[in-house]
């Protein structure tokens, strides 16, 4: 089974003026991603805007990254839905061709039970043929998978391979870590937390700074896997102000507003998301000065 460890890099779809789908600036990303040293990309997650892009739309930009990418690093392909039976014919009825792995949430809205929530991943796992991780983000979809519930499908369920745990409950993420059988592994959801969580046994994040600070996060990431400790620390510190900053008017608007000075993208987004307020911008243009 695909294992994926790490730096993954849950990608921005960027945006022109007209708000289409900014394909150059989508390779662009692509290629400095890799150049930079991310272990594995993450297509159309939450990051991606993907609630707002058309079925055409996330077909193509899975294409072109797919296209761009050529095979030299893995990818994992965001297909979540509160629907099941979606997520079950997008696996069954889509070409995943260049789909290393499917990265699916909790449904959301829904607020399913414990049991619903078992019941949802069964079901797709037994329709997948790729390796499936599953996404716990209870600040967005309103429910939290426990421990137990997310072991219980560790357990039961051979191609569910990864948990991406952005609950941000280190209790709960250590004792998945703690108890997980052979074979799976544990995600860091949270940019913040990735320094303390890999020296547990978390074996890699998903991130959004890594958008902006490829080279820089990717280098933090593989300073923890090699245990050097104190220079991962040094980096980590680094960030402490962007990890915040990110987040406060939202995601992806605050790396959007990062990257955009940095000209990789346009500062361009779908409602009902709206770029940073002026202060933010300005703190994270002091920070972006400051990292050099």
């Amino acid at each position: 089974m695909m294992r994926l460890s790490g730096l993954g890099v849950a990608m921005v779809t960027p945006f022109n003026n007209d708000e289409t789908v900014d394909y150059n600036a989508l390779d662009n990303l692509t290629e400095q991603l890799i150049e930079c040293h991310a272990d594995f990309l993450c297509v159309l997650g939450t990051t991606a805007e993907t609630p707002t892009l058309t079925s055409e739309e996330k077909r193509m930009i899975r294409q072109r990254v797919i296209g761009k990418n050529q095979g030299r690093l893995p990818i994992l392909l965001g297909i979540s839905s509160n629907c099941t039976r979606c997520v079950v014919e997008t696996l069954k009825n889509e070409d995943l061709t260049g789909v290393d792995a499917v990265l699916v949430a909790v449904p959301y809205y829904n607020k399913p039970s414990q049991e619903g929530i078992y019941q949802h991943y069964k079901a797709i796992s037994e329709a997948s043929q790729l390796p499936v991780v599953m996404y716990n983000v209870p600040g967005r979809t309103g429910v939290n998978m426990t421990a137990e519930t997310t072991l219980r499908l560790a357990r039961d369920c051979a191609n569910i391979v990864a948990v991406k745990e952005a609950s941000g409950n280190k209790e709960q993420i250590l004792e998945i870590v703690a108890k997980k059988p052979q074979g799976f592994d544990v995600l860091s959801g949270d940019d913040a937390l990735t320094f303390e969580l890999m020296q547990q046994g978390v074996i890699g994040v998903i991130s959004v700074l890594g958008n902006a600070y490829p080279k820089e996060f990717a280098g933090m990431v593989h300073l923890l896997q090699q245990g050097k400790i104190a220079d991962a620390e040094a980096w980590h510190k680094k960030f402490a102000a962007l990890y915040q900053l990110l987040f406060v008017d939202g995601n992806p608007s605050g790396v959007k507003a990062l990257m955009n000075l940095q000209a990789k993208v346009k500062n361009v987004l779908r409602l009902p998301l709206v770029p940073v307020r002026s202060t933010t911008a300005d703190s994270l243009l002091r920070e972006m000065e400051e990292l050099g």
